[in-house]
């Protein structure tokens, strides 16, 4: 199992930097909505659908804007974490007196 752990921490701050340009563009998305107008686009009926539509469509947009970025969090949180275990098993293995010639090294 252990083999098939891997974490590139820089290909996670990419990820983030990816997540957060999603959520400014989902920001931006709702501020072109909000300032759209529906009305006068043909019958009543086409602008009572266009209306609703720009509502359904500006509600799942917060909402993945909300959820990309509790995503952006949770990720840099488990990263910031497993890098701390990292460094401890790391210090913990160049401490003086232990016997390095016990550490198996996993198969890449």
């Amino acid at each position: 199992m252990a083999e098939r752990l891997r974490l590139d921490a820089v290909e996670l701050e990419g990820f983030m930097k990816l997540l957060d340009g999603s959520v400014t563009s989902l920001k931006g998305l709702r501020s072109a909505l909000a300032g759209a107008t529906v009305g006068g686009l043909g019958t009543e009926e086409l602008d009572k659908a266009c209306e609703e539509f720009q509502g359904d469509w500006k509600y799942g947009a917060e909402q993945i804007g909300e959820q990309a970025e509790d995503l952006s969090k949770i990720i840099e949180q488990s990263k910031d974490a497993f890098m701390e275990v990292e460094n401890a098993l790391l210090k913990a293995l160049e401490k003086p007196g232990k016997n390095n010639d016990d550490i198996v090294e996993v198969p890449k």
